[in-house]
């Protein structure tokens, strides 16, 4: 039995440590991904909204050197489309960018006219606090404060059930 239970520890181990390892993610899931989309459901936003990313993670394009790159911009950059003044310019056709941080990173293509036909993305890196995990925590229960009597407990389950549902209205409502 001892066996059994250090072969199932050990295994718990190896699932949490490899769920935590830094991933190379191929942008839209294949090589051909960094082109002008062909329908808004080909879009890589559509992709990247799927996707978990994570500090560490690193994003990989593949792509014909000699007719795109891609361009790391601000969020006024991807808006506009504008290819002028990127934060980071690559143009090797086999593009790695480490994600370093939370928050959202923007990519536009370097092409001129293409960003504005849809050839872009944004990715947002979580959190470590909102890490992955594949399970869902349950919501914190939020505070109710009550200014008032306090009401004295009756064997009525009409009067209960009718102050829960006073006070699930309050709750909802946000009057708490």
């Amino acid at each position: 039995m001892a066996v059994f239970s250090r072969t199932i520890s050990a295994l718990v181990l190896l699932l949490v440590f490899s769920s935590c390892e830094a991933k190379e993610i191929l942008v839209g899931g294949k090589a051909d991904a960094w082109k002008i989309p062909s329908s808004q459901s080909d879009s890589l936003n559509q992709w990247a909204e799927s996707t978990r990313f994570r500090i560490g993670d690193s994003l990989v394009w593949k792509y014909d050197s000699g007719k795109d790159s891609v361009l790391q911009v601000n969020k006024e950059g991807y808006v506009s489309c504008n290819i002028s003044n990127p934060i980071e310019e690559y143009k090797d056709g086999n593009t790695k960018v480490k994600l370093s941080r939370s928050g959202p990173f923007y990519f536009i293509s370097g092409t001129k006219g293409n960003c504005e036909k849809g050839q872009k993305l944004v990715v947002v890196v979580l959190s470590p606090r909102n890490r992955y995990t594949g399970i869902s925590p349950a919501p914190a229960p939020a505070p109710v404060e009550f200014e008032g009597p306090a009401v004295a407990p009756t064997s009525s389950a009409t009067k209960l059930q009718s102050g829960l549902l006073v006070a699930l209205g309050i709750f909802v409502l946000g009057l708490f």
